[in-house]
């Protein structure tokens, strides 16, 4: 006779099986529903910051093929790769046999989407402009997946994470900031950055926020005009880019006086979870430039 112990574990692998297979159905962020006959199980995702975010919800394990510069997590690094965000190859794409692929709306070039579309695999466009977008997309990726635990999990983090330093750094007092994301040609972000939302919540002001592009090209007089309190530099990883330390050509700069900060690009610039450490980071360099000027 079957011990009952293994008649259970039995019943809870079929169940567990058949809730697997119910249909999967989410509506992306280009407003596009996505329906799969199950959770994925063979993921395709073309940029860097979704094969992030796919691991944040669990589902890092699902993926077969990613683009150039899926570098975090380290088991990134290891998987195939169908070409680069802006010039991937749909042979690999389909010689990968996904059920799913993980598309950048806005990166992945004009006409990508229709030209996916004609594989007949089922698509998701992740296209995220707002800090609630990042455990929102999370949440959804772990849907698609059926990781919703771990997802859910990770989304609150970053919720409580976002909360605690908007109440921490709410009445901090202002501080300018000009976000140098390169310096041939310098080049800076507008109000409706992600990055300019980071800025704002650790308390700092964006000087260029009123521009109209998204990522401008700006001259260099117009910085030295907008005399910011803070320049931060992004473009160079962790290490201190050569540079930023250029500005001290200009000594009339509010900047000079301590304010010439780094902040890994990765950790700001990449639409992912780990946005809350660079925040984190920003933040208390931010709180350090206002204290150094209250001394």
């Amino acid at each position: 006779m079957t011990p009952r112990p293994l008649i259970r574990l039995c019943l809870l692998l079929a169940l567990s099986s058949a809730a697997r297979a119910e249909p999967v159905s989410v509506v992306d962020f280009s407003g596009r529903t996505v329906t799969l006959p199950a959770p994925a199980q063979r993921i395709v995702a073309l940029a860097p910051h979704i094969v992030e975010n796919l691991y944040s919800a669990g589902a890092g394990d699902r993926l077969v093929g990613v683009v150039s510069y899926s570098n975090f997590p380290q088991a990134a690094r290891s998987l195939p790769q169908v070409g680069s965000f802006n010039a991937f190859s749909l042979e690999q794409i389909v010689a990968a046999r996904p059920d799913l692929i993980l598309m950048w709306g806005s990166g992945n070039g004009a006409g990508a989407l229709e030209k996916l579309e004609r594989l007949g695999i089922p698509i998701y466009v992740s296209e995220l402009r707002e800090l609630a977008d990042i455990p929102a997309s999370i949440r959804l990726l772990g849907e698609l997946a059926g990781t919703e635990a771990s997802s859910e999990a990770e989304a609150v983090r970053l919720e409580q994470g976002f909360v605690e330093l908007a109440q921490r750094y709410r009445n901090a007092e202002r501080v300018s900031v000009f976000y140098q994301i390169w310096h041939q040609p310098l080049q800076t972000i507008n109000g409706e950055h992600l990055i300019s939302q980071i800025i704002a919540l650790c308390g700092g002001d964006n000087v260029f926020a009123d521009v109209a592009t998204l990522a401008p090209r700006i001259n260099l007089e117009s910085v030295l005009v907008r005399n910011p309190d803070v320049i931060v530099a992004g473009g160079m990883g962790s290490a201190h880019p050569e540079w930023l330390d250029d500005w001290h050509r200009y000594p009339g700069l509010r900047a000079l006086d301590g304010g010439l900060l780094v902040v890994d690009p990765d950790l700001i610039q990449r639409p992912t979870a780990r946005v809350l450490e660079g925040a984190r980071d920003l933040c208390s360099q931010l709180q350090r430039v206002r204290e150094r000027e209250r001394d």
